[in-house]
């Protein structure tokens, strides 16, 4: 009897979202904007994953990067198939303008970027939020944009750094690419996230 109300008391739980919010960060700064051809390919493979109802956004990392203008394309696609094939080839080609016309930016706010990520997700709410932030992970900011000891919220998040590339320096001291990498993935857990590194792009099948 009490295993019946229990059953008939957990079929009655309603049921979470069941769709995907992708929001991808592409730094731009110095000589990594060589590298933003490469982010294409990402876009398109997270564009052939998400299905109606799910939710992608494109920002650059900049000088300051938490900033609804640093968004290059969003969308929600149609519970449609149709529409949303229309919706992911119209934001397709946004993405392949901004790859042609993309100039290197002096700093990179890494941190203010995934500000503007988990707002966003947030936002959304989907069932599955993913960050997706294709950078080398070196965080350089101008002059007064405070980001030290902010607080980044990043329960039910997974956190993907993507063709993190190594420094000049790092090949002096490789001690400083694992360092810049420890310290994001402290960041990430700290705030409840999950964070992993991918840096061969023709392995990409853990995503989404």
């Amino acid at each position: 009897m009490v295993a019946t109300a229990l059953a008939l008391g957990a079929c009655g739980q309603p049921a979470g979202p069941r769709n995907t919010g992708v929001y991808l960060l592409i730094d731009t700064s110095g000589t990594y904007n060589r590298q933003v051809s490469k982010a294409e390919q990402i876009i398109l493979f997270a564009l052939s994953r998400l299905q109606p109802a799910d939710s992608i956004a494109v920002a650059r990392i900049d000088t300051g990067s938490f900033s609804e203008k640093n968004i290059i394309a969003k969308a929600t696609f149609d519970e449609r198939p149709s529409t949303a094939n229309q919706q992911k080839r119209a934001f397709a080609s946004r993405i392949e303008k901004f790859i042609d016309q993309s100039t290197p930016a002096p700093y990179t706010d890494i941190t203010g970027g995934l500000l503007q990520a988990i707002e966003f997700l947030k936002e959304k709410d989907p069932g599955h939020k993913e960050i997706l932030i294709f950078s080398d992970m070196k965080e350089e900011l101008a002059k007064g944009y405070v980001r030290d000891d902010l607080p980044l919220d990043f329960k039910g998040f997974d956190v993907v750094a993507l063709n993190v590339t190594k420094l000049r320096s790092d090949n002096f001291d490789p001690r400083e690419y694992l360092t810049r990498l420890d310290t994001w993935k402290s960041k990430v857990e700290k705030g409840g996230g999950r964070w992993r590194v991918i840096n061969d792009l023709d392995r990409l099948d853990g995503l989404l």
